[in-house]
């Protein structure tokens, strides 16, 4: 009886989900754009618990599956520009639960950009990221200014100076890590990378200052044993899928894994670190003491102005300000993750790149060779260095062109049809339909970009036309891509508050880096330099996506790094 009355409900459920599909994808083309049908949507919750180890599987065999490719979480990494070359620059990706748009072509992406109140954030679809609380990632049309407003506070540019010493620091204290005696190899420039960067935000922002540890320290080898407020955020954002689809209480249970103990317990620490902070801030403001001018100082002033909103609000209906102490955890724990983790990802990237390609090195180390000496120490450098260093912007911006973290923006229409012209017809687009900016097809789409997957950073600097003598270093500039070809950080008012903050740190991390050192990759017995090449690009290739795009093993290309 059971098993009948199971195979009745899975048949039920097989049999809406192919209705539901058809409905959709005739809504689809009667919108006059190509449409791919997929039989359930990536975002349902058995197939995302499923997806790691049925792909694992899959790829194992090799086999093509046609449109079932599209319910890989990053699909659109493997997938470049490939399929936005075949059927056009919009085309509709139909699942029984709706209907996704993907865009990938400049001028829609700018009319999106710029018709805000018409192609707004899914903000539904972000909640949940509220481990800790609503946050600008998760606030409506309606609160994300009051978020945005506190939030970008800290990352002005009297800030810059702070993060480029941090960041010069941690890379002295990294390098001197890989170079020292009996060192040998790096044991995970990944996990190393992700160490500084960490580190940088956990001090500009939170005023938490740690030491470097290299993977290769027995410490870091058992993160279950330390307690720190690192500590636990770097356990809490290497299981953020886990943390996101399970609830805590199901972690903890007697039964769970080990791991899962871990995790959560780290989960827990983690927000009592938060809440420790918050409350040393305010009592140090409360007795009129300057605060410690990081992040927490501007979330203490939104704390109290919320207080004092929220109370005057009862009474005249008017709405509150500045941010609720749950709001305060839920930013916390975002900049925490988006702030650390896409520049670790990218500084990852770059260290695999830059061992594929020695020229580069020595190209950039020309560009530090032109500082004068007082400026080759790098500290306290950052208004006379960061704005010289065109390539070695260059190489974050290239890297991050093919390797961008966040790969797809995405954006619905509101309550109304909208209206979009694609070519030389306009097409309507349906109330509450998703409407998903295709960042990575566009950063390497051909009609952009000379050989697009191509890693050449060299594309990136211009040396202007009209000078009457040769050419020098101070006279190449960081060119300018068209609007809404290149935009790792978003675009327009919603773009990432924390742009100058990520590059700063980049740039610090390899001024300091390729200055007087240089990365090289330590091949395999009889490999040639062709084919070392191809593995570093290959292993670069390969990846996974939690929520930001990174390598799936970066350590399978083991690096050394050597004074010059």
């Amino acid at each position: 009886m059971i098993v009948y009355v199971l195979t009745l409900l899975g048949g039920t459920w097989l049999a809406w989900s192919l209705i539901a599909m058809e409905l959709n994808y005739r809504r689809a083309i009667a919108m006059g754009i190509p449409a791919i049908r997929q039989c359930f949507d990536g975002s349902n919750f058995i197939w995302m618990m499923a997806e790691a180890p049925v792909w694992s599987f899959l790829d194992k065999l090799g086999v093509e599956l046609g449109s079932f490719r599209y319910s890989r979480r990053g699909w659109y990494f493997y997938d470049q520009a490939k399929t936005h070359i075949r059927l056009g620059p919009v085309w509709a990706l139909v699942s029984p639960r709706g209907i996704i748009l993907y865009v990938a072509d400049s001028e829609i992406v700018n009319e999106i950009f710029q018709r805000r109140s018409d192609f707004i954030r899914p903000f539904e679809g972000y909640k949940i990221l509220e481990i800790y609380g609503p946050c600008i990632s998760t606030a409506d049309q309606d609160n994300w200014a009051r978020h945005r407003k506190v939030v970008a506070t800290p990352f002005n540019e009297s800030a810059m100076s702070f993060v480029w010493d941090e960041s010069i620091k941690q890379s002295e204290q990294m390098v001197k890590t890989w170079t020292s005696p009996g060192h040998g190899h790096i044991k995970s420039a990944a996990q190393d990378t992700r160490t500084v960067s960490l580190n940088v935000l956990a001090a500009t922002g939170f005023r938490k200052s740690y030491p470097f540890q290299s993977a290769n320290d027995p410490q870091m080898a058992n993160p279950a044993n330390t307690a720190s407020y690192r500590d636990n955020l770097q356990i809490v954002l290497d299981n953020i899928i886990m943390l996101l689809v399970i609830p805590r209480k199901i972690l903890t249970l007697p039964f769970a894994p080990a791991s899962w103990h871990t995790v959560a317990k780290a989960s827990v620490g983690f927000q009592n670190y938060m809440a420790q902070m918050l409350d040393e801030e305010t009592k140090a403001m409360n007795e009129n003491k300057a605060g410690s001018g990081s992040m927490m100082t501007s979330f203490v002033r939104a704390m109290d102005l919320n207080q004092k909103t929220s109370s005057q609000g009862k009474a005249t209906g008017s709405s509150s300000k500045g941010l609720s102490v749950d709001e305060i955890f839920g930013n916390m724990f975002t900049i925490n993750f988006a702030g650390h983790d896409t520049t670790a990802n990218t500084l990852s990237f770059v260290m695999i790149l830059l061992s594929a390609y020695p020229e580069v090195q020595e190209w950039v180390a020309e560009e530090l060779q032109q500082l004068t000496p007082e400026e080759m120490k790098m500290k306290g450098q950052y208004t006379n260095v960061f704005s010289k260093l065109h390539r070695c912007q260059a190489l974050m911006h290239e890297t991050l062109r093919i390797f961008a973290p966040v790969a797809i923006i995405m954006k619905r229409t509101g309550s109304q049809s909208q209206q979009l012209i694609v070519g030389h017809k306009s097409i309507i687009i349906p109330p509450k339909t998703g409407v998903w900016i295709n960042m990575s097809g566009i950063h390497v789409h051909p009609k952009y970009w000379e050989d697009p997957m191509k890693w050449n950073p060299y594309r990136w600097i211009q040396t202007p036309s009209n000078l009457e003598k040769p050419s020098t270093l101070q006279d190449e500039r960081l060119i300018t891509p068209a609007r809404c070809t290149y935009f790792p950080w978003s675009e327009g008012a919603q773009n990432c508050p924390g742009n100058k903050f990520s590059q700063v740190e980049f740039v610090a991390v390899m001024a300091h880096l390729l200055r007087d050192h240089r990365i090289h990759a330590v091949p395999n017995p009889g490999e040639t330099t062709g084919q070392l090449q191809s593995r570093i690009l290959a292993v670069t290739r390969d990846v996974d996506l939690q929520l930001l795009i990174r390598m799936r093993d970066a350590d399978r290309v083991q690096l050394s790094c050597r004074r010059v």
